[in-house]
């Protein structure tokens, strides 16, 4: 028999020592992407509550005054064209009413303390489903991770330690033994988590590329030479509200007057 076909013990423990730290490696960068991610889509949500708190609803003030204008055209005109024009102006004043002063403008809770984001780093890094070694793992890993993700934003450490025990308690932590077994485990979570490292850095290029990240990126410059980018934007919003509400009240003026 060709002995370079076998490979003796000795080698494929080195392979499965060689696979057990690159797998170590890929789980910390996997935590770490994971948590630059959170964080990233954490500050697009805050900004986007300040720029609608100080500037959306002002928007949302002029789409109104606007929306008023056009039903005031409408009416003198009285065309079935103005009237359906009109009814597209208030469609988007409704809209843009609702995302100002919806959920979305709702006050943000206080940022995660440093020792909550460790927790949450540490038992992520047990229960993360990318690390799954079979489908029941990887179902209960999913169910922890959703909560665990709850009780981060809720900022619940106790949650978070309950979570990590359950984990080490269940039977699906049991594996089998055997180099053979634990090469082939370790090569299906490296693969896990490079795809799941690969759908990362998608979802964060994708949300650096939004219309808001982009905004968002504009004030933070705009901050670093002593200007305040929203403050500018509101102050334009509310002139372009002054004369939309001037040429509103001098229109319907003229059309009291017999």
């Amino acid at each position: 028999m060709d002995s370079t076909l076998v490979l003796s013990p000795s080698l494929k423990e080195q392979e499965l020592a060689q696979k057990r730290v690159e797998l170590n490696r890929l789980q910390a960068e996997l935590i770490n992407r994971e948590l630059y991610l959170e964080d990233l889509q954490g500050r697009l949500r805050a900004f986007e509550v300040r720029y609608l708190q100080r500037v959306g609803v002002l928007y949302a003030e002029l789409d109104a005054w606007n929306a008023k204008l056009c039903d005031l055209k409408a009416d003198i005109a009285g065309t079935t064209e103005a009237k359906t024009a009109a009814a597209e102006v208030r469609k988007q004043a409704e809209e843009s009413y609702a995302a100002a002063h919806g959920e979305a403008a709702t006050a943000l809770s206080s940022p995660p303390s440093p020792e909550l984001t460790r927790l949450y780093r540490h038992t992520m890094k047990q229960i993360h489903p990318d690390l799954a070694a079979d489908e029941a793992d990887r179902a209960l890993r999913t169910r922890l991770s959703a909560e665990a993700d709850i009780a981060f934003h809720r900022g619940d450490a106790e949650a978070l330690s309950q979570i990590l025990d359950e984990y080490k308690r269940s039977p699906e932590t049991v594996r089998g033994q055997g180099i053979p077994a634990d090469l082939q485990r370790i090569q299906r979570q490296t693969d896990q988590i490079k795809r799941r490292l690969a759908q990362i850095e998608s979802e964060v290029a994708e949300s650096l590329s939004s219309d808001l990240a982009l905004l968002m990126a504009k004030v933070e410059n705009a901050a670093a030479v002593g200007r305040d980018l929203l403050a500018e934007m509101a102050q334009d919003v509310t002139n372009q509200i002054r004369s939309a509400r001037s040429e509103f009240e001098t229109r319907s003026s003229k059309q009291r007057t017999p």
